[in-house]
């Protein structure tokens, strides 16, 4: 978190998003601070109270809603000229109630990826962001399948709702690994899907990817970010988390929380160990390691943004996401 000698004002927010993937945006009332700026809707509250609690109160008092399903999801502090505002933000996927604006304000479901209403109070745009990160994030396993074979499971996947892959093959050369990318980005940029390299920044830009994920040990070694503009991480161990969040990458993958069958010597860390680790992390969050789809709602109880795929999402009949 941001250290300052400014005032630091806890914020609980709740971003209450619809089936379809709408979320709820509210205008701030008139002779309000930032009257006529939009928020998604929450609302200030003590150090001493509890988030979940406070987000309970300010949706109620504002929108006329309670939250059933609140995953908390990031914590990040956002700086004024005269205070530190910190968010805590959760994800409200069903509630009771029906939303309106009980202070007169206007509300609006809008598409995160085309938000029509403005002015946006600057902090929301990182919120934003971290929405349209999809919730399977697929890691390339060619080696297992051929490559061949490979690309048409790929294809199946991104036919079945898959938006979010890395390329991960350490057995390749760098020519081969650069060829594969390429012929991976041009697919998945057929469905508006977007593609990682893990550990070459260089390679990720001759195959026209999107970005780059680094390795744990990757990431410490920098002083600055990778050179790309979409990034992302693996991390071990709370001081990589930390990281990875001072040079501001657009997520991470954190591993590995449950065991797997090719780490079966591996306890993994758990949920509890998991969510200790990731409370209060100013990015989205994969859980990696013995995920499978139906453990998606369980990790994001447990504070993930999504989980990280390998094995399940490329065998042939996986379902959609």
């Amino acid at each position: 978190m941001t250290a300052s000698p400014l005032p630091v004002i806890n914020v609980a927010v709740g971003v209450v998003q619809r089936s379809d993937g709408r979320v709820l945006l509210a205008e701030r009332p008139k002779g309000k601070v930032s009257g006529g700026f939009w928020e998604f809707p929450g609302g200030k509250f003590e150090v001493a109270e509890n988030a979940r609690r406070a987000l309970v109160r300010e949706l109620h008092e504002e929108v006329g809603i309670e939250p059933q399903t609140a995953y908390p999801w990031m914590t990040f502090d956002h700086a004024y000229d005269s205070k530190i505002v910190r968010l805590h933000v959760f994800r409200v996927l069903s509630w009771l109630g029906t939303p309106h604006g009980r202070e007169g304000q206007c509300i609006a479901w809008e598409d995160p990826a085309a938000v029509r209403v403005a002015p946006l109070l600057p902090a929301n745009g990182r919120v934003l962001d971290a929405l349209n990160l999809p919730p399977v994030y697929a890691i390339t396993d060619a080696r297992k399948y051929g490559v061949s074979s490979f690309m048409s499971r790929l294809e199946a996947a991104l036919d079945n709702g898959v938006r979010l892959v890395q390329v991960r093959e350490p057995w390749m050369t760098i020519e081969q690994l650069t060829h594969f990318a390429r012929r991976v980005s041009a697919l998945a940029h057929r469905y508006q899907a977007r593609v990682l390299v893990n550990g070459d920044v260089g390679v990720a830009k001759r195959a026209d990817a999107d970005g780059v994920h680094l390795q744990a040990e990757q990431l410490m070694r920098l002083s600055a970010s990778p050179g790309a503009s979409f990034w992302a991480a693996s991390c071990h161990r709370p001081e990589e988390l930390a990281q990875a969040a001072h040079l501001h990458a657009n997520f991470v993958v954190v591993s590995q929380v449950l065991p797997t069958a090719s780490h079966p010597g591996r306890a993994g860390l758990g949920w509890d160990k998991f969510s200790a680790m990731t409370d209060n992390c100013s990015v989205p969050v994969y859980a990696l390691g013995g995920m499978r789809m139906e453990l998606l709602a369980q990790a994001m109880h447990y504070g993930a943004h999504g989980i990280a795929l390998q094995s399940e999402v490329w065998k042939s009949g996986w379902f959609s996401v």
